[in-house]
């Protein structure tokens, strides 16, 4: 099972220059009613992850994310995990994110 990374670590590590290939795995319909995206983030379908995971890196660390860090993250997580990347989850996905974005902006 994959682990979660908050969203104030993330953005510590993002900050700090490291190498962490950011995947945004939000339904199609999620990510067309609300297409904003963490900065370094590249949108993948969640439902297609065979015909995407041989494209993502394994010489880095990757966080997926969804709406809330639900379901949606956690099985596209746990998929890669299983492929033996390493992969986290972003705890509370993109709306966590926000939140920490707005009471914290840079």
């Amino acid at each position: 099972m994959a682990e979660s990374i908050s969203p104030h670590k993330l953005q510590q590590l993002l900050e700090e220059g490291r190498k962490i290939h950011v995947l945004d795995v939000r339904r199609k319909s999620d990510y067309t009613a609300a297409p904003r995206k963490i900065e370094t983030a590249s949108w993948v379908d969640p439902e297609k992850v065979d015909e995407w995971v041989d494209s993502i890196p394994q010489d880095r660390d990757i966080v997926v994310y969804c709406v809330k860090g639900g379901s949606v993250s956690q099985s596209v997580a746990d998929a890669l995990h299983t492929r033996r990347y390493p992969v986290k989850f972003l705890y509370g996905g993109i709306m966590a994110w926000d939140e920490m974005r707005t009471l914290n902006p840079k």
